[in-house]
């Protein structure tokens, strides 16, 4: 419930009403005060981070991520962003908390009147940004969630979730035969050279490996075949 309360804004909103009459004219202030609930309900419910809908269609896109792996491993890093930003996020808010204990003791002992009221404004500054931090660290929450949901989807078994590196070879093929067939007679030179450039070298390495497996499975046959004999 205290959490709740510290998300709650309308006292913040019923407060400043008043004082936004130095700021708008006497309509626009009256007004203002009668939106304060439904300001409060569109400062709740604001789309902070992506949703849903956008995780899967504008980040987990296929021709950027073609494969199961290297959807799961973007899955990896985009909550891994979230999880430090959340954990920098309460450091913030701890050194909140300390300063607006600080401003009240500066609030409570100062006897002018002036020095008192601009303390005020502070703490109420302060109560705001916490009170964002809050929200922002719900969402922060929310999409941490959806990315590890994301990861059991597409965590099918077939690949290694161990090391990144295990699927590059194979994402970054189709990757890079996804932004050849984009290209067209108009596609400038460097565009070209470029995905050109890695598609060839993903063949070149995917050769390279090939033989490197053959010669090792060859090593080993032939140490099997000399201690039988």
């Amino acid at each position: 419930m205290k959490k709740e309360k510290k998300r709650n804004i309308l006292p913040t909103l019923q407060g400043q009403a008043p004082v936004l009459s130095n700021l708008l004219d006497a309509e626009q202030a009256k007004q203002f005060k009668e939106l304060t609930a439904e300001l409060r309900d569109t400062w709740t419910k604001k789309q902070i981070y992506r949703t849903k809908t956008e995780m899967e269609i504008s980040v987990l896109q296929d021709a950027k991520y073609p494969t199961n792996a290297s959807k799961y491993w973007q899955c990896v890093r985009e909550q891994n962003v979230f999880l430090e930003q959340l954990v920098e996020l309460s450091f913030q808010y701890r050194e909140h908390e300390i300063e607006l204990e600080q401003d009240k003791r500066k609030r409570d002992k100062t006897k002018d009147k002036l020095a008192k009221k601009l303390i005020q404004v502070e703490i109420d500054r302060k109560l705001y940004a916490m009170a964002n931090m809050q929200l922002i660290a719900k969402d922060r929450m929310r999409e941490i969630t959806e990315w590890s949901r994301f990861k059991k989807v597409y965590n099918d078994g077939t690949f290694d979730d161990k090391d990144v590196n295990t699927h590059q070879l194979e994402s970054f093929g189709k990757i890079y035969q996804n932004k050849k067939n984009t290209l067209t007679p108009y596609s400038s030179q460097p565009e070209v050279f470029n995905i050109l450039g890695q598609k060839m070298s993903i063949l070149r390495v995917q050769e390279e490996r090939l033989k490197l497996e053959q010669e090792e499975k060859k090593a080993l046959d032939d140490v099997s075949t000399s201690k039988k004999t």
